[in-house]
C-alpha cells in the first residue's frame, strides 16, 4: 500500500476510535446516574442534559456565573434601594424566605447532579447572609458600635458558613468563604477596643495562628496564614525602628517574637513551610536588636543586629530541628548578616574614591583631611565579622560560595580599618601594604579556586587604591611602587600558584616597574620627551630574559611591548628624540627576534627602523624621500630575485615585499601632501607596473601592494572632484545613492558572498 493511501486509512481508524471513546464516555455517565437516581430506569439512554451540568463545561460556567452575580446584584439593590418601602414584618419575612429558599436550593440541585448550578446558588445564598446581617444591624442596632458589630458579625457569618459547608462537603464555596470570613473578627475587635497598630499587630498574629493550625487540615488556609502574619510582622518592625527608648521597643519586640516562635512552630509541622522560619528568624533578629541598638551610633547598631543573627546560623549544625526549621534559621541568620555586611560595606566603600583627589595635584606632600563623625571601628567590625561567619559556612557546608564572599568582607574590612580609625598617614599606607599582601599570599597558595580569584581581584584593587594615593609624595611614589613591583614579581615566579594569578601578578610587575621608571624621569627635572629612555630598559630587560620567564612569557612580553608603546608616545614631542626612540626600539625588537620561536619581531624590528630613519629625515627637511628609498628597493628586490630563483617555494612577501614597501609607502605618504601633479602621475604609473607584474607573474606580494598604491594615488586625485561634484548635488542624492547602493548589495548578498570567496581563494593561490 503508498505512504498516503495508508496515512489516510489510519486517520480515519483514529477518527472511528475517538467517536466511539466519546459514545462510551456518554453511555458511562448515564449508566452511573441510573444507578443513583430512586425508580424504574427510563426508556431511552444517553448522555442527556443534565450530564452537560455534571461535567461543568467552560460556556455553562460563564452562564450560571452571571446568573449568580445578577442575582446578588438585585439582592443589594433591594436590600439599598426598597427596603425602606416594607415594614419590618415584611422586610424579616422576605429576607429569611430568599435566604432559606437560596441556602436550601443546592441540596436539592446536588441530589439531581446540577453541581456547578448548585455552586451558584450557594454563592447567592451566602451573599444574602451578609446582607442578612446588614438589614440587622440597619434595623435593631443603629447605634451600637459598627466595628464591634462587623467583627461580630464575621464571626458568626464563618462559623454558620463552615457549618454549612461540612453539611453540604459537595460544595466548594462555603468553606473557603469561611475561611475568608475568619481572618475578620480579631482584627475588627482589636480596632473596636484598642484602636492602634499594637493591638492590630497582635490580632493579626493571632488570626494568622489560626489559619496555621487549620492549615494542617486544609491547605487554603496558609495563604491567609502568610499574608496576615506577614502584615503582624511588619507592624512590629515598623514600631520597633519609631521607638524612641528601650522601654517603648519593649512592646514591639514581644509581637515579633511571639511572630518569630510562630513561623519557626509552622516550620516544625509543615516541611514545606521553611520561608516562615526564614521571616521568624527575621523577626527574632529585629526584635532582639530593636532592644539593644538604643543608646547606639547607627553603625553600631548594625554590629547588634548582625550579633543577634549569628546564632541562627547555628541551626545548620543542630540535626535534632527538622530540616526545614534548620534551613529556615540559618537562611534567616545569613539574610540578616548579608544585610549587615551590605551597609557596612558601603560605608566602607566610600572611602576608597576618597585617594582620586591625590590626582588633582601629583607629589603635593599635602596631609589629607579627615572627616569628622565618621562611623569610626564599627563598619571595619561589622566587616570582619561578617567575614568569620561566611568562613564559617565555608566550612560547613563545603560550599566555595561563602569562602568567596569570606574574602570580600575580610579584606574591605581590614583594609579600610586604617582610614575609618584615623590611623597617620605612614601607619595607614603601611597596614593598607600589609593587607594588600596578604590578599596576595592567599590567591597565590588559595586551595579554594573561587576565593583564590577573589583575593587576587582584593590585591588589585587594594594594590590600585594605595599607587594612587601614594602620589601625593615622591618617597612614597617610590617606596610603595617599589615594594608592590617587587611583590607582583616574586608571586609571578611562585610556581605552585595558578597560572592565571601569576601572569597577572607578572603584568603588574612590568607595570609598577615602567611607573617607577617614569617617576625616575620625572625626578631628574628633564623634558617630558627623555623620560622614554629609562622606560625602554623594561622591554630591554624582557627580551634579554626571554625564555626564562617560562610560563608567564607571553603576557609579560605584551606588557612590555606596551611599556615601549608609552616610551614612543612620551618621546613624540621632539622628532629627534622620537627617532632616537624607534630606533632603539628596534634594536630591542631585532635582539629578540634572533631566538626562533620570536622570529616574527623581525617584522617589527624593520618596521621600527624605517619609521626612525623617516622621522630622522623629515627632520632635516626632506621632500624627495625616492632619492633615498630607491638605492634600498633595487638591491632588495634583486636580492628577493635572487632567492625565489633558488627557492621557488619562498614567499612574494618575502622576496619582494620589503624592497616595494621600502619605495612605495613613503612616495605615498610625499603624494597625499604634493600639491603637484607630478609625483602622484610618476607613482601611480609605477604602482600600475608594479601590479601588471605581479598579475602576470602571480605573484601576491607585487599586486595587492601595487593595486592598493594605486587606488590611493586614484583617490587622492579623484577627491578634490568627488568633493566638487558633492557640494553641487541637492543634498538628498548622497542619502539616496546609498540607499539604492545598499539595497542593491543586499539583494545581491549570496552572490557578492560567493565572489568576495572565489577572490580571496584566487589571492591565495598567488605566492
Amino acid at each position: 500500500m503508498p505512504p498516503a493511501e495508508e496515512l489516510a486509512l489510519i486517520d480515519r481508524e483514529l477518527t472511528q476510535l475517538d467517536a466511539r471513546r466519546l459514545y462510551l464516555l456518554g453511555r458511562r455517565d448515564w449508566l452511573l446516574r441510573l444507578l443513583h437516581q430512586p425508580g424504574p430506569a427510563p426508556a431511552h439512554w444517553g448522555p442527556a442534559a443534565p450530564a452537560k451540568d455534571a461535567t461543568a463545561p467552560s460556556a455553562q460556567n460563564v452562564l450560571l456565573t452571571l446568573g449568580a452575580v445578577l442575582l446578588g446584584v438585585a439582592a443589594l439593590a433591594f436590600t439599598l434601594v426598597s427596603w425602606g418601602s416594607l415594614g419590618i414584618a415584611g422586610r424579616s419575612v422576605v429576607l429569611a424566605a430568599v435566604t432559606a429558599a437560596a441556602l436550601g436550593a443546592p441540596a436539592l440541585l446536588l441530589r439531581r447532579g446540577l453541581r456547578s448550578t448548585a455552586e451558584s446558588v450557594a454563592a447567592v445564598g451566602l451573599l444574602l447572609t451578609v446582607l442578612d446581617a446588614y438589614a440587622l444591624y440597619a434595623v435593631g442596632m443603629p447605634d451600637s458600635d459598627g466595628t464591634a458589630y462587623a467583627a461580630g458579625a464575621a464571626a458568626v457569618l464563618a462559623a454558620a458558613w463552615a457549618g454549612y459547608g461540612s453539611v453540604l462537603r459537595t460544595l466548594r464555596i462555603p468553606l473557603p468563604a469561611a475561611v475568608l470570613a475568619a481572618q475578620l473578627p480579631l482584627p475588627l475587635a482589636a480596632l473596636a477596643w484598642q484602636p492602634g497598630p499594637s493591638a492590630l499587630g497582635w490580632a493579626l498574629l493571632a488570626t494568622a495562628a489560626l489559619d496555621a493550625a487549620f492549615a494542617l487540615r486544609a491547605r487554603a488556609a496558609a495563604v491567609p496564614a502568610a499574608v496576615l502574619g506577614t502584615a503582624a510582622l511588619l507592624i512590629g518592625v515598623a514600631q520597633s525602628g519609631s521607638a524612641a527608648s528601650a522601654a517603648q521597643a519593649v512592646a514591639p519586640a514581644a509581637l515579633l517574637l511571639a511572630g518569630a516562635a510562630l513561623g519557626t512552630a509552622a516550620a516544625w509541622r509543615e516541611p514545606r513551610a521553611w520561608a516562615a522560619a526564614v521571616a521568624g528568624g527575621l523577626a527574632a533578629v529585629v526584635a532582639l536588636g530593636g532592644v539593644a541598638r538604643h543608646g547606639l551610633t547607627p553603625a553600631w547598631a548594625v554590629v547588634a543586629h548582625l550579633l543577634v543573627a549569628l546564632p541562627l546560623l547555628a541551626a545548620v549544625r543542630v540535626q535534632a530541628l527538622p530540616a526545614a526549621v534548620r534551613r529556615g534559621l540559618a537562611g534567616a541568620g545569613a539574610l540578616a548578616a548579608a544585610l549587615a555586611a551590605l551597609a557596612a560595606g558601603a560605608a566602607a566603600g566610600a572611602t576608597l574614591p576618597a585617594r582620586l583627589r591625590v590626582l588633582e595635584e601629583v607629589w603635593a606632600a599635602t596631609t589629607p583631611a579627615r572627616e569628622s563623625g565618621g562611623p569610626g571601628a564599627a563598619v571595619a567590625v561589622a566587616l570582619l565579622i561578617s567575614a568569620g561567619a561566611a568562613w564559617w559556612l565555608s566550612r560547613v557546608l563545603a560550599r566555595p560560595e561563602p569562602a568567596v564572599v569570606a574574602v570580600v568582607l575580610a579584606w574591605a574590612g581590614l583594609f579600610t580599618a586604617p582610614v575609618l580609625l584615623g590611623f597617620p598617614v605612614a601607619a595607614e599606607f603601611a597596614a593598607q601594604l600589609a593587607v594588600t599582601g596578604a590578599a596576595g599570599v592567599l590567591a597565590l597558595r588559595a586551595s579554594v579556586r573561587g576565593a583564590g580569584i577573589a583575593a587576587a581581584v582584593c590585591a588589585l584593587v587594594g594594590a590600585a587604591n594605595v599607587s594612587v594615593g601614594a602620589l601625593d609624595g615622591r618617597a612614597a611614589t617610590f617606596a610603595v611602587w617599589g615594594l608592590l613591583g617587587a611583590a607582583c614579581a616574586a608571586g609571578a615566579a611562585y610556581a605552585p600558584a595558578p597560572h592565571p594569578v601569576r601572569a597577572g601578578a607578572a603584568v603588574c610587575a612590568v607595570g609598577y616597574a615602567t611607573g617607577v621608571l617614569v617617576a625616575v624621569g620625572a625626578v631628574t627635572d628633564l623634558a617630558v620627551v627623555w623620560w622614554a629612555l629609562p622606560v625602554l630598559a623594561v622591554p630591554a630587560l624582557v627580551a634579554a630574559l626571554g625564555p626564562q620567564l617560562g610560563g608567564v612569557r607571553l603576557p609579560v612580553e605584551i606588557a612590555a611591548a606596551v611599556s615601549g608603546a608609552l616610551a614612543v608616545a612620551l618621546s613624540a614631542g621632539r622628532a629627534g628624540t622620537l627617532a632616537l626612540v624607534l630606533a632603539l626600539a628596534g634594536v630591542v625588537c631585532a635582539g629578540a627576534a634572533v631566538r626562533p620561536e620570536r622570529r616574527v619581531l623581525g617584522w617589527a624590528a624593520g618596521a621600527l627602523f624605517v619609521a626612525a630613519t623617516w622621522v630622522r629625515l623629515a627632520e632635516a627637511g626632506v621632500t624627495a624621500p625616492e632619492a633615498y628609498t630607491l638605492p634600498v628597493t633595487v638591491p632588495a628586490l634583486v636580492v628577493g630575485f635572487l632567492r625565489r630563483r633558488r627557492d621557488p617555494q619562498a614567499s612574494s612577501w618575502t622576496a619582494y615585499g620589503p624592497g616595494l614597501a621600502a619605495t612605495l609607502l613613503p612616495s605615498l605618504l610625499a603624494a597625499w601632501g604634493d600639491p603637484g601633479w607630478t609625483r602622484p602621475l610618476l607613482l601611480g604609473a609605477a604602482a600600475l607596473a608594479v601590479t601588471l607584474a605581479g598579475a602576470h607573474r602571480r605573484l601576491q606580494a607585487p599586486l595587492l601592494l601595487g593595486g592598493a598604491v594605486l587606488a590611493a594615488v586614484a583617490l587622492h586625485e579623484l577627491a578634490p572632484y568627488v568633493v566638487q561634484v558633492a557640494g553641487a548635488l541637492p543634498r538628498w542624492v548622497p542619502p539616496a545613492a546609498a540607499g539604492l547602493l545598499l539595497l542593491a548589495v543586499g539583494a545581491t548578498y549570496e552572490k557578492r558572498l560567493r565572489d568576495a570567496r572565489r577572490l580571496r581563494e584566487a589571492i591565495g593561490r598567488l605566492r
